[in-house]
């Protein structure tokens, strides 16, 4: 651990609802680590180089938010294999001497909250949304689909750019028009990673019995399609729980405090549920 490097944010647009304040917070309280801080900046792409520029050796890492994951990436020393293969960065550790190194940790937080909640192989899924965060389902979905993913976008020429992800990790992607995207509720794992109101749409004619719908949407919640695949009984994932299993790899890379993932998880999880 690097015993100068105590400061830490989250950055976006709009950024005023982020959580990871409190979580980043509560992590360090539980191990520890007291002189560490973590805070919020309203940081766009225009505005993201002079950012980073004015930044003191104090500073550790960044989480960043939209519309910043991909905006980042020219601006790094380096990036890891995964979030190069995604094209998104949501995590900026800083190293000793001050170079910028990209990672993503949406990428293991979606697998491990799947995993968490019994999500351990699936025959096929559908993905919603094509944008930063529909890049990182596909790489998590990698290790849990064995079949096909259909990927319903708005914008058929963004599930296209997804094609060197998709050889990368030896995915099979089925792309469709969100005109059909009802046909996603049909399948055993649906993740939804539009934006908040996209979707509502799908929520007034579900099947009978749906599968696990993973909306990684976390404000605000729940959304229509959750409540409406919640009254079907069936396993219902947030945003919350990608957001606490990503930012548990977050604390462990900026801190450099590693073996402590459940005391991590636990703490946040308490923050959490004291501020409800």
């Amino acid at each position: 651990m690097r015993p100068n490097a105590h400061q830490a944010a989250v950055l976006g647009s709009p950024i005023a609802h982020s959580l990871s304040p409190l979580l980043h917070r509560a992590a360090y309280a539980r191990l520890g680590l007291a002189r560490w801080s973590y805070g919020r900046h309203e940081v766009d792409e225009a505005g993201l180089a002079g950012f980073l520029d004015g930044l003191d050796e104090s500073w550790a890492g960044l989480s960043l938010t939209m519309p910043l994951k991909r905006a980042v990436i020219p601006l790094l020393d380096g990036i890891a294999d995964t979030a190069r293969a995604v094209n998104a960065v949501n995590t900026l550790v800083f190293g000793p001497d001050g170079s910028r190194h990209g990672e993503n940790t949406d990428v293991p937080g979606l697998a491990a909250a799947l995993r968490e909640r019994g999500v351990q192989q699936v025959a096929a899924a559908a993905v919603l949304g094509g944008g930063a965060t529909a890049g990182s389902t596909l790489a998590a979905l990698a290790g849990l689909v064995h079949g096909p993913i259909a990927v319903y976008a708005r914008t058929p020429a963004k599930v296209a750019e997804f094609a060197p992800l998709a050889e990368h990790f030896g995915l099979e992607l089925q792309p469709r028009p969100w005109s059909q995207a009802r046909e996603a509720t049909e399948y055993e794992l649906v993740v939804n990673t539009t934006p908040a109101g996209v979707a509502d749409e799908l929520a007034e004619d579900l099947p009978v019995k749906v599968g696990t719908l993973f909306d990684v949407i976390y404000h605000p919640w729940p959304t229509r399609l959750a409540e409406a695949w919640t009254r079907r009984g069936a396993v219902v994932l947030g945003g919350r729980d990608l957001l606490l299993h990503q930012a548990v790899t977050q604390v462990e890379l900026m801190t450099g405090v590693h073996g402590r993932a459940g005391d991590i998880l636990d703490a946040m999880r308490t923050a959490l549920a004291a501020r409800d």
